[in-house]
């Protein structure tokens, strides 16, 4: 992957220019430093996309570091969930994966200087009385009574913090700053906690654990990371983390912090506490559910990595927070899908059709290209016989007139084979519906229009019943069936679409794809693009995922509503 999908210009290659002409840097160093206590959603795609997108621009390098800090909810699950995603994305971080875990000593050491420097106390205020203590944004904060321990006494605590003396929440170690600061941030922040709780990595080693705003910051500068590029939720804290650079790490060699709005996107939740949530709730079916926006549901329900770096090329990087609209991931998904997915028959909703005049037992093996604009793709063999499925929804027992599928009297062509006429429906004598059709055909139409100039307007597809593959299909749609669901108030449950997921069965293929694969899209003609689900799909009873429709359903749903 060289990053090529995304080096258009922004302002935050602006900066980097400026920064390499002045000669601040000589190389470009970033990272992408998720941590490790969910699975990574697309708002990371999009950082992903960025960190990596812009260090093969400028032929430096971008570090895959695990922010794991905080022992409460992460693990090598996760760990391991992210190095396959950022992979399956198309980038390689080469032997750089890095754990901020492992710079724990280096950054208790880091500590120890702060205490050192007459610049960090251990506090015995509990986490209430902190924010107490803090202020607001109209009054100043207060100070500590034991903001002025004397650094022996201050040393002498830390090292009993770390060796486990204390009970948790009895004591923290805070930044000495400014308590009447403007920014709340820098009024006296806690940057070490006691937290008995084995890291997933360490085990007990530790039982003192540094704070985000601490370590994340550090760890960069430990690894040399140029420019660390951020989401704008990180703008507040950059005063703290130049305090503690220009403090703890030499000119020359701090990190320069640069933040970007985050990814919002519409009839989607990107927040981890609620994705968290409809796992917890089971309102999905775990992680990877093909509705859920992370990066595992996205591959599962057949989204394409370049789909996924193409759309973050076209949304770009902004400073202002705005709200995307998921038809632009969509279209994205769908573009990309067009030109690589082969293409396949299948019928969802299935309708018998019988043809009477064609000869019992016969079978015929229609050739059907895989690609209709790429030759190159080959072509497939059909199997066709007398009895077929075709859609329920292309048959009309009284059409209007626009209606160009089949009803009584009228013909359609049959997709890569012959025209046919249908004569009557036949239907079940208790309910009255209709469960067959009986049609015949015109045997001089296969490749060919009719011989007397008469025109059919109607093409639907089709598959042999004797031959069909039977399958489970999922309709895969949207989440929520408002655009911006937490910004509603209220339970985000409440805007759960109703529709958003829609299993039918049976369904019946065409037999080629017996032998789809996982990560493989298919266009079926006239109903979207479907993929092998790799979870539940099992030996004879395949599962398929619907993509993306053909078009974007939604655009007429919206326009239908405002009018």
């Amino acid at each position: 992957m060289s990053g090529d999908d995304h080096t258009s210009g922004d302002f935050i290659r602006d900066i980097i220019d400026e920064d390499l002409r002045l000669g601040k840097v000589d190389s470009v160093v970033t990272r992408f430093p998720p941590e490790p206590n969910g699975y990574l959603h697309v708002g990371h795609a999009k950082s992903v996309c960025l960190n990596f997108g812009i260090a093969a621009q400028y032929g430096g390098r971008c570090n895959l570091r695990m922010d794991d800090t905080d022992p409460a909810g992460e693990s090598m699950e996760y760990v391991e969930s992210i190095i396959g995603d950022v992979k399956w994305l198309g980038f390689d971080w080469g032997d750089r994966l890095y754990f901020a875990s492992d710079y724990f000593e280096a950054l208790y050491d880091f500590a120890v200087e702060l205490i050192k420097r007459g610049e960090a106390y251990v506090c015995d205020l509990d986490a209430e009385q902190i924010r107490e203590y803090r202020g607001t944004f109209t009054e100043p904060g207060r100070e500590s009574p034991w903001r002025n321990r004397s650094v022996e006494e201050n040393l002498d605590l830390f090292a009993r913090m770390r060796w486990g003396e204390f009970p948790d929440g009895s004591r923290v170690l805070r930044a000495k700053i400014d308590m009447a600061s403007p920014y709340i941030v820098m009024r006296d922040p806690v940057i070490y906690r006691i937290k008995r709780e084995p890291h997933y990595r360490r085990g007990g080693d530790w039982v003192i654990y540094p704070m985000y705003d601490f370590a994340h910051c550090l760890s960069d500068a430990l690894e040399g990371v140029t420019h660390s590029i951020c989401t704008l939720e990180f703008e507040n804290n950059r005063p703290l983390y130049d305090w503690f650079v220009e403090r703890l790490i030499k000119k020359g060699t701090r990190p320069r912090q640069i933040e970007f709005a985050r990814l919002n996107l519409s009839y989607t939740v990107l927040s981890k506490r609620v994705l968290i949530e409809l796992v917890r709730r089971n309102i999905v079916n775990g992680w990877d559910d093909p509705r859920m926006p992370t990066v595992a549901g996205m591959r599962r329900r057949g989204f394409t990595p370049e789909s996924i770096r193409s759309f973050c090329a076209v949304i770009g990087v902004a400073k202002n927070d705005n709200l995307v609209d998921v038809s632009v991931l969509e279209h994205c998904v769908r573009d990309d899908l067009n030109e690589r997915a082969p293409r396949a028959m299948a019928v969802l909703r299935p309708l018998k059709v019988v043809i009477e005049n064609y000869p019992e037992g016969k079978v015929e093996e229609l050739k059907a290209p895989n690609h209709p604009g790429k030759p190159e793709m080959g072509t497939r063999r059909i199997p066709f016989s007398k009895e077929l499925y075709v859609e329920r929804d292309d048959f009309m027992e009284d059409p209007p007139g626009k209606f160009h599928r089949l009803a009584p009297g009228r013909e359609v062509r049959l997709r890569n084979a012959y025209v046919i006429r249908c004569e009557r429906a036949v239907k079940d004598e208790d309910t009255g519906e209709i469960v067959e059709l009986r049609c015949t055909y015109d045997p001089e139409t296969l490749e060919n229009p009719p011989s007397d100039g008469r025109k059919i307007k109607g093409v639907i597809h089709w598959v042999s019943t004797d031959h069909a593959v039977a399958a489970d299909v999922r309709l895969y749609d949207r989440l929520f069936d408002i655009p911006e669901p937490l910004g509603e108030g209220g339970d985000f449950a409440d805007h759960l679409n109703p529709e958003s997921l829609i299993r039918l069965f049976p369904c019946f293929l065409e037999r080629s794809l017996n032998e789809a694969k996982p990560g493989v899209g298919y266009q079926f003609e006239r109903l979207g693009y479907f993929c092998l689900d790799s979870k539940d799909s099992k030996v004879g009873m395949p599962v398929f995922n619907r993509i993306v429709p053909l078009r974007d359903s939604w655009a007429k749903i919206a326009l239908k509503g405002s009018q």
